[in-house]
C-alpha cells in the first residue's frame, strides 16, 4: 500500500493510504512558558491520527507522546525531563443509524460544553485552557455517546454518554473514573448557540477526597465573520457538598483578517478540595498563516500575582 500522490494531500487533512478509506494524519504542539522564576521550554504533543468513513460506519484512532521533552530554567539551574510513554488518546466508532440518530462507542472527548470538543493546540485560539474545562468533568469518556439531532427553526442535538468501566488508557484523563452518566442538549439558532450539560462520574482517584460526583455546566456562544463571544460556567458537588463552587470563563474573538486573531478571556473558579481559587485576565494573539498552523502567544495576568505569565506555542495539524 502507499499514500496517494501528493496532488491529493492537503495539510491538516492527512493523506489516504492507497484506495482505502484510511487516512493518516497527525499533529504537533511546542511551547514557551515564562514566570518571575521559571523560562520552560516544550515539546507538548506528538500526535497520529488514522480516521477515515465507509458508508454509515466512521472512526477515530489517535495516539500520542504527551511532554516528550521539557527543558526547565528555575534559579539558575535547569532540568530536562523526557517521555516516551506513547498514549491512547481517542479510539472511537461511530454508526450513524440515520440523518437523525447516531452512536459512537469507543474512547471519545466527553460531549461537554463548547471547549471540551476542541481536542488539540492548533485548533484552539489560547495555548491555554480555561480552568473550567480540566476541573469539572472529565475530559475523556470510555463508553457509549448516543446522540438525536432535529432540524427545524434551529437545529436541536441531545446527547447521552454512558460509561460502566474502566478507562482505556486513564494517563490522559483529569480524572481516573470507571462509572460516566452525562447528558447534554444544545441548541443553535442563527449566530446563536445554547447548551446545557449535567452528569454524574465516580473517580478512582487515590487524592480524590469525594469519589462520586456531580456537574452542572451551562455554555452559551455567538459567533460572526468578525465576531466570537464565548462562555461557560460550572460547578461541581459531591452528595453532601459543592467541591467546585464555581468555574467559568467569557472569551471575546475578534478577527482583524483570516489570518490574524485577538483574544481576550476572563476567567474565575473556587475549588474546596484543593482550597484554590483564583480569577484571571489573558490577552493573546494568534497567528494563522494557514489554518492548520497557528502561531499564538498570550499573558495572564492573575489575581494570585505569583503566578503571571506569559505563553507562546506553535502547532501544526498535518
Amino acid at each position: 500500500m502507499s499514500l496517494q500522490a501528493d496532488d491529493d494531500y492537503q495539510l491538516g487533512k492527512g493523506a489516504q493510504i492507497g484506495s482505502l478509506p484510511l487516512y493518516i494524519g497527525g499533529y504537533f504542539s511546542m511551547d514557551y512558558q515564562h514566570t518571575d522564576e521559571i523560562n520552560r521550554y516544550k515539546l507538548e504533543d506528538l500526535a497520529v491520527l488514522g480516521y477515515g468513513n465507509y458508508e454509515k460506519l466512521s472512526y477515530m484512532a489517535e495516539i500520542e507522546f504527551q511532554d516528550l521533552y521539557v527543558k526547565t530554567y528555575k534559579n539558575g539551574q535547569n532540568k530536562t525531563t523526557k517521555s516516551k510513554k506513547l498514549h491512547i488518546e481517542r479510539l472511537n466508532l461511530d454508526y450513524n443509524i440515520n440523518e437523525k440518530y447516531m452512536l459512537k462507542v469507543g474512547k471519545y472527548h466527553s460531549i461537554v460544553g463548547f471547549w471540551n470538543l476542541l481536542p488539540i493546540n492548533v485548533l484552539r485560539e489560547t495555548t491555554s485552557n480555561p480552568v473550567s474545562s480540566n476541573i469539572l468533568f472529565p475530559i475523556f469518556t470510555t463508553g457509549l455517546d448516543a446522540s438525536y439531532l432535529s432540524y427545524g427553526e434551529g437545529e436541536l442535538k441531545v446527547d447521552i454518554m454512558l460509561q460502566h468501566n474502566k478507562d482505556i488508557c486513564n494517563r490522559s484523563n483529569n480524572y481516573k473514573i470507571d462509572k460516566h452518566y452525562g447528558f447534554g442538549i444544545s441548541y443553535e439558532k442563527d449566530d446563536y448557540t445554547f447548551k446545557i450539560n449535567s452528569g454524574y462520574f465516580h473517580t478512582i482517584n487515590k487524592n480524590i477526597i469525594k469519589d462520586n460526583l456531580y456537574y452542572l455546566l451551562l455554555s452559551a456562544k455567538y459567533e460572526s465573520d468578525k465576531y466570537q463571544v464565548l462562555s461557560e460556567i460550572g460547578s461541581q458537588k459531591s452528595k453532601s457538598e459543592f467541591t467546585v463552587d464555581y468555574a467559568g470563563y467569557i472569551q471575546g474573538l475578534y478577527r482583524f483578517t483570516e489570518q490574524h486573531l485577538g483574544v481576550l478571556r476572563v476567567e474565575s473558579y473556587k475549588e474546596n478540595v484543593n482550597k484554590t481559587s483564583d480569577k484571571l485576565l489573558i490577552l493573546g494573539y494568534t497567528y494563522r498563516p494557514i489554518y492548520p498552523v497557528a502561531i499564538k502567544s498570550e499573558y495572564q495576568f492573575h489575581s494570585q500575582n505569583q503566578q503571571n505569565q506569559f505563553l507562546f506555542s506553535l502547532s501544526v495539524l498535518f
